[in-house]
């Protein structure tokens, strides 16, 4: 127990710190370069909903185990190289700093009065149209995507490293990679990504409402609201989001800045009206990025601490 939480810890850390570097090798590209070869061959025909089956069931059982071998050998070589192994692995498999990154390379450029860049920045992130984009837009986009990634990037893969050490997290990972790959309801994917994004939706489940609890409770609450206030106004607008995860995230991040999030988004020319979540008592500015980056780094460290004291006291009964 010990030495998984001593990796956990140690890949939180790299993570926070060190990122992704861009050159390095990263298995998520080697997960999606099986899943389109997979896709080519099964999604097509009359049994598409069941090869939709297949290809999760392939790619999470093909994930677990290889990421599984990769540590039980590190193991077998000794602790510490067991240790430093399954802390690049998940090192590997979390978003921290990226989603920083990814969050400051449109702040930055916005508070400096470039729209232009910071309307092309975040374009990289989100799927809607931004070219018309205010300021007060731009930012809603920036806090949706910090906001609904602090689950979907950080806590849920931190979630399964918990129970199942580096191979649960990469079999989450290789999940979530599937979801955004397969898992539209078009033409093309309704049928064959149907199953993956219902698996996606599950192993987020309890990772994507403990992170809203402990957003409401380790985070400031910019209106004063007391903690029923804080919970009543968050359970009232989480289920409103057509995602059944994501709103557990944004509605937390609305109530905690006290700002309005969802409404209008235009994707390639056509609107789409996402349900309003929060009480708009402060416009939002550029400054509120900065604070929702402030809430994942804040609720990260907080998941570790719940998680680790949990570990050490099952270890111990």
């Amino acid at each position: 127990m010990i030495s998984h939480l001593a990796a956990i810890a140690m890949g939180l850390a790299i993570d926070r710190i060190v990122g992704d570097p861009p050159n390095w090798p990263h298995p998520v590209r080697w997960i999606g370069s099986a899943i389109r070869r997979l896709t080519k061959r099964w999604n097509y025909g009359p049994n598409v909903f069941r090869n939709g089956f297949l290809l999760l069931g392939t790619m999470a059982l093909l994930v677990f185990l290889v990421v599984y071998a990769i540590v039980a050998l590190a193991y077998s070589v000794n602790i510490f190289a067991g240790i430093a192994v399954e802390a690049l692995l998940i090192a590997s498999g979390l978003a921290q700093k990226s989603l920083k990154d990814a969050a400051l390379d449109v702040y930055e450029p916005l508070v400096d009065g470039n729209m232009a860049l910071a309307r092309e920045k975040l374009s990289w992130i989100v799927g809607r149209d931004t070219a018309d984009l205010d300021e007060s837009r731009i930012t809603r986009g920036v806090v949706e995507t910090v906001s609904e990634n602090t689950s979907d990037g950080v806590t849920a893969p931190l979630f399964w490293a918990f129970l199942l050490g580096a191979p649960g997290l990469w079999l989450y990972k290789a999940v979530n990679t599937l979801d955004s790959m397969v898992g539209y309801r078009n033409e093309e994917f309704e049928k064959f990504g149907f199953a993956s994004a219902k698996a996606d939706d599950v192993l987020n489940f309890i990772p994507s409402r403990l992170t809203g609890v402990l957003i409401l409770l380790m985070t400031e609450n910019k209106r004063s609201l007391t903690l029923r206030q804080r919970f009543a106004e968050w359970l009232r607008d989480a289920p409103k989001h057509p995602s059944p995860n994501s709103g557990w995230l944004e509605a937390a991040t609305a109530v905690q800045l006290g700002v309005e999030l969802g409404g209008l988004n235009r994707y390639r020319g056509i609107e789409s009206h996402r349900a309003r979540m929060g009480t708009p008592v402060y416009p939002l500015e550029a400054h509120h990025i900065n604070e929702t980056i402030s809430h994942m780094q804040t609720v990260t460290i907080g998941f570790f601490i719940l998680f680790a004291l949990g570990g050490i006291l099952f270890g111990v009964a």
